[in-house]
């Protein structure tokens, strides 16, 4: 195991209930909020809301892999959100609420395709429909930080928006890697 912090980086929807989610898990130190996967450099919530940059709302993890392993991540990730649906969590609709990982090394994009993998087996063994996450290089897209009034924003506002939907199926932990 790596002897140094990693980040990660993910893209659920509505980045406050995500960022709220990982937060909390042990080992995770770190969460901020921001936009990945666009054209626009320094793009504005606003800009983003309204299709013009191509980003989605991500949320950007620092995490101990001593303590918790990107893996745990992933079973995070895969659960806490639709990956079947296309552009939309939910009622919010729209190119920057799509789902997506932005991996930071090879160990993350190999993790990131086998635990699609394995979750979208247990998604069709209960009739649901294929993943449609997106797995890129995050060095191929900047992480642009959201404003400060989104930053943990649940914990400023805890009974706040948090829009996740899942797809109700558990991630199949006693097949995992």
């Amino acid at each position: 195991m790596s002897e140094v912090n990693e980040l990660a980086y993910f893209a659920t929807g509505c980045f406050w209930g995500a960022e709220r989610r990982f937060w909390q898990i042990p080992g995770v130190l770190k969460t901020t909020v921001g936009y990945m996967g666009g054209r626009r450099e320094n793009p504005t919530y606003e800009q983003v809301c309204a299709g013009a940059t191509g980003h989605t709302e991500t949320v950007q993890v620092l995490f101990d892999p001593k303590v918790v392993s990107y893996h745990r991540l992933l079973v995070e990730f895969w659960t806490m959100h639709d990956p079947t649906s296309l552009n939309r969590q939910g009622n919010d609709i729209g190119t920057q609420y799509r789902s997506a990982i932005f991996t930071t090394n090879q160990s993350q994009v190999d993790q990131a395709h086998a635990t699609k993998s394995l979750y979208q087996e247990a998604l069709s063994k209960m009739g649901v429909g294929e993943i449609v996450t997106e797995i890129d290089s995050g060095s191929d897209h900047p992480y642009w930080m959201a404003e400060e009034y989104h930053q943990r924003y649940l914990e400023k506002n805890p009974n706040g928006y948090d829009c996740h939907s899942s797809a109700g199926v558990a991630f199949p932990v006693a097949q995992s890697i």
